[in-house]
């Protein structure tokens, strides 16, 4: 399987959590029409208003790298890490689950 699963761990400087997923938001809209995203999930850790996590499924590891790589020098990127402490990238292994039809 040639798909790529992961969470990102966005943790916020303190009482940037809202921005940080406002920006998560924005890009999720922007990979509406992204063929090698399949999923793309922004959700807020609930006992941790400024822990964001993203759950992300691409077709694809070269389909992730393409678009990080059309990403990498944007403004949107460069304003969403001035508000972070750290981001995690924890890779999955897919094994299987309900997932949406492809």
């Amino acid at each position: 399987m040639d798909d790529v699963a992961r969470y990102a761990r966005w943790t916020a400087k303190p009482g940037k959590g809202d921005e940080v997923a406002e920006h998560l938001l924005d890009a999720a809209d922007e990979l509406l029409l992204e063929p090698a995203c399949e999923l793309y999930l922004v959700s807020r850790q609930a006992d941790d208003p400024d822990m964001i996590w993203v759950t992300e499924l691409w077709t694809s590891k070269e389909g992730l790298d393409r678009v990080i790589e059309q990403m990498r020098d944007s403004d949107d990127v460069t304003e969403v890490m001035a508000l972070v402490e750290n981001c995690e990238l924890i890779e999955l292994d897919l094994l299987g689950g309900k997932a949406p039809p492809r």
